[in-house]
């Protein structure tokens, strides 16, 4: 893709409002937190303090709204003394601009490695480093810089102490999750009834895996709805793709397949009434034709061999997804997956630290991007005779992320919402001249139209983001015409070297596509081989761990080839050893490996069953081609399968016998994919 196409590409999904589902409610909380902080503030200590318990509360309540599993206090506590601690450290070398500087690019740097720990880890820190730029010009003293660190903190402890007084939606999170992959899965099984090899996007099951880990507190008190669903679509969704495959289940057309749709239309419905039923933690209604079609006696009669064991797995899958679905209670505290504490995260984090000290690391090369476009914009904004020369640091380290499409989206966005917010603030307090009291609740009411637009898009609450900032700044005495023209200005240059630093200093994707196919590929046959070797030795059953392991292992493989995929279509970098076709071709393949191990996984033999022998050597020849595959991937060769395709086809199971089959058919096109992105 040329720089033109990037650069339209990017601004225009820096430009797009998506419709979501708005929180008024939530919204309203988080304002009101504000307002209780400003108000207090301003009664008892002034504009000046007031300003920056504002910027506290905002923060804290902004953190809330991050896509985190964590309780919400947690977080709001978190980004307030976090914060705090960013004001005080601040406010100590203000004073001393080349001390100063040397803070900012090395408190910007970590902030850029906070990334490591998560996107919510990764806001947070910007988003402190961004504020402190503001609040270290208000205090005039240490004794006013603590006091200030402490209002800050109060701010976070106040939104912190609403979300726990006022719980509004409790579990909102975790039940949308859930009920998100039980829909995903209800719209898998109509997709089925008429493209019986319709692929499945992992994605919402693998949230709602990462929803289900909780802390002991929220184990206790979490509802018993939330806890079995999942583990049951999990095993769902292969009994669902087996049930409609023509090669193992039944054929494309007949009495069977007629049976076979009104089983996955049944599933469909269950399941969509399971989803609704967990989301707003209601009893489940099934409708009476869905029961009458999995309970029908003939169903025994039409479907035989797998397809009949199918059939009967699921309606049973089916029921006990019913019944985990109704409320009845809570769990109990041993059931939940674990999530380890903040502290007890702390080494590993610090490990993953050490290991993206390098070159050739994403995270890294934003740290340094950041930092230093922290430092540069700091010392123009200071040297341009503007006032007021924060901003464009702040406005770059907001806009910047560790991928190109992300950093050049937000910069286009958060100038045209600046403009546009500016521009309706001032027309406000041109024509209305509001006092203190009047521009600290219009502040309030900006801040609430951004909690509420935060997830239709970043250049929507930027606009209410930049009108609240001038009501803020408003309140503490600054004119109109003191601020608007500085902060257009400067935030443009923020952008400008946001999107030149990422020009000059990139980390692209591009080139790192053939790893992620080779992981990907390594991934899968991990997981065919696991489930070839429980067929050999069926010692450990249906339920075994390695198997489940193998399965986490490939989908996250698979994801992060489909992200690192989409983040290379929007870059501006010449292919490095993969078309866009060959892409697209290698992605079907390794989807159709997966999907084929997930048949034979359906199946899988329980512990009394007999070994079968030959499945032991398909299992050994598997594993050892793919990963000698993987590494002809990563070094720009096409794959050879000769070791596979000599094995043994004369294997009696037949769900084993046509999955092997299948699994040589995708090897086979994944080389002929690649094949075309390297003719010789």
């Amino acid at each position: 893709m040329t720089w033109l196409r990037a650069l339209k590409a990017t601004a225009r999904a820096g430009l797009t409002v998506e419709r979501r589902r708005l929180e008024p409610l939530i919204a309203l909380r988080g304002a009101a937190g504000l307002a209780l902080v400003v108000g207090v503030s301003l009664a008892a200590f002034g504009t000046t303090v007031a300003v920056s318990s504002a910027f506290g509360a905002f923060q804290a309540a902004v953190a809330t709204f991050q896509r985190s599993w964590r309780p919400r206090p947690t977080l709001a506590l978190a980004s307030g003394v976090s914060l705090a601690v960013s004001t005080f450290v601040g406010y100590l070398t203000g004073a001393h601009p080349v001390l100063f500087l040397c803070l900012l690019v090395a408190w910007t740097f970590l902030a850029g490695l906070a990334w490591v720990a998560g996107p919510t880890a990764g806001v947070i820190a910007s988003s402190n480093v961004a504020i402190m730029l503001v609040t270290v010009t208000l205090p005039t003293s240490v004794a006013a810089a603590a006091g200030h660190a402490l209002v800050i903190a109060a701010g976070g402890l106040v939104q912190a102490a609403l979300i726990v007084l006022v719980p509004l939606r409790r579990w909102g999170p975790h039940r949308d999750a859930l009920a998100d992959a039980l829909a995903a899965e209800a719209d898998y099984a109509r997709r089925l009834r008429h493209d019986p090899l319709a692929p499945f996007d992992p994605v919402p099951l693998m949230t709602a895996r990462s929803a289900a880990a909780v802390t002991r507190r929220q184990a206790r008190r979490r509802p018993a709805e939330l806890h079995g669903a999942r583990g049951l679509a999990e095993r769902i969704r292969p009994v669902l793709a087996l049930l409609a495959d023509p090669a193992i289940g039944v054929p494309r057309e007949g009495p069977q397949r007629a049976r076979v749709r009104e089983l996955l239309d049944a599933a469909g419905a269950v399941l969509d009434t399971a989803a609704g039923a967990i989301r707003h933690g209601r009893p489940a209604a099934i409708p009476p034709a869905a029961l009458a079609a999995l309970r029908t006696p003939d169903t025994g009669a039409i479907l035989t061999g797998p397809a009949r064991r199918a059939a009967v797995r699921l309606a049973a899958l089916l029921e006990d997804v019913v019944e985990t679905a109704t409320p009845s209670g809570r769990a109990e505290p041993g059931e939940a997956r674990s999530r380890p504490s903040l502290l007890s995260l702390l080494p590993g984090v610090a490990r993953d630290l050490r290991g993206e000290l390098r070159g050739g690391s994403p995270v890294f090369r934003h740290a340094v991007r950041v930092s230093a476009v922290a430092g540069l914009g700091y010392l123009l904004g200071t040297a341009l005779p503007l006032g007021h020369g924060y901003w464009a640091p702040m406005a770059a380290v907001m806009a910047m992320r560790p991928d190109f499409t992300q950093t050049y989206a937000r910069a286009v966005a958060r100038f045209c919402g600046t403009l546009l917010g500016v521009a309706l603030a001032t027309a406000v307090v041109r024509t209305a001249t509001p006092g203190t009291y009047t521009s600290a609740a219009l502040a309030v009411a900006c801040a609430f139209g951004m909690f509420l637009l935060m997830r239709t898009g970043y250049a929507a609450a930027q606009v209410c983001v930049s009108a609240y900032v001038v009501f803020l700044l408003g309140m503490g005495g600054e004119s109109w015409d003191q601020t608007v023209p500085e902060r257009v200005l400067l935030t443009l240059l923020g952008g400008v070297l946001a999107m030149v630093a990422y020009a000059v200093y990139p980390a692209w994707e591009t080139p790192r596509l053939r790893a992620r196919l080779a992981d990907w590929l390594a991934a899968d046959g991990r997981y065919a081989a696991c489930v070839l070797a429980h067929y050999a030795h069926p010692a450990a059953g249906r339920d075994a761990a390695d198997v489940r392991e193998a399965v986490l292992a490939t989908r996250t493989a698979r994801v992060a080839w489909q992200e690192a995929h989409a983040r290379a279509t929007h870059e501006p970098v010449r292919h490095r050893g993969l078309t866009h076709t060959a892409a697209d071709g290698a992605e079907q393949a390794l989807a159709q490996l997966g999907r084929a191990t997930m048949l034979m996984e359906a199946h899988l033999p329980d512990r009394d069953a007999a070994p079968l022998s030959a499945a032991a050597a398909l299992a050994d020849a598997l594993r050892r081609a793919t990963e000698r595959g993987a590494k002809d991937i990563r070094e720009g060769r096409v794959p050879r399968w000769d070791e596979v395709r000599a094995g043994d086809d004369e294997v009696p199971e037949p769900v084993v016998r046509e999955g092997v089959r299948l699994l040589r058919e995708a090897l086979e096109s994944l080389s002929d994919a690649l094949r075309e992105a390297d003719p010789a």
